[in-house]
């Protein structure tokens, strides 16, 4: 009989699996924006996502095993399914707007499975894990509040043709001044992206 340490483990190895895919994939869809905030975004979130591998090999280290990884198809299919919206909106006004949504999708995804294995970890009462686990769970809302608040300040307007600004130049102030305890840039009003 299968136990919820078994779950536990067995889901920690999905998520392990997904962090990795997630750092070769993100670069890519940063790659497909023209707003130079939300490329600094993804480009910031890489190198948190590269740290929750590191974070997921060291709960799998405490709790006696060797970390592995079994296929995430969920964040296979999401990526797959934003390269190809990243494809179909090239060249357009709402290619930041798609991208914010595939993006989101992806964190809606890993704050589901994060929040799991986190009231686990609690059961199981691993107090590292729930402590590890509620850092990448927190960095992942986070990183979902600074794509809501860009897309609420800009991206989604510039897809409507509401903006002054040309798609290029994306911002006239910096939306993620509210979310400095993600990885997500936070950068000062008025800031540019270097």
């Amino acid at each position: 009989m299968k136990t919820l340490r078994d779950l536990f483990m067995e889901e920690l190895a999905v998520m392990y699996d997904a962090e990795h895919l997630l750092v070769k994939g993100l670069p890519k869809l940063a790659a497909a924006t023209t707003c130079p905030y939300l490329k600094q975004s993804m480009l910031a979130h890489v190198q948190e996502t590269a740290g929750h591998i590191t974070t997921l090999a060291a709960i799998f280290t405490a709790l006696g095993g060797t970390a592995k990884r079994t296929a995430c198809r969920a964040t296979q299919g999401l990526l797959e399914e934003a390269a190809a919206v990243a494809a179909r909106f090239k060249r357009s006004p709402t290619i930041n707007a798609a991208l914010i949504c595939a993006t989101q999708k992806i964190e809606h995804y890993e704050i589901a499975a994060y929040g799991c294995l986190h009231e686990w970890a609690g059961l199981l009462r691993n107090n590292a894990a729930v402590r590890l686990l509620e850092e990448i769970l927190n960095e992942e809302k986070g990183a979902n509040a600074a794509l809501t608040e860009l897309a609420l300040t800009h991206v989604n307007k510039e897809a409507l043709d509401e903006c002054a600004e040309p798609p290029t130049v994306c911002l006239s102030r910096s939306p993620m001044t509210a979310v400095s305890s993600s990885g997500w840039y936070a950068l000062s009003a008025g800031a540019s992206p270097e």
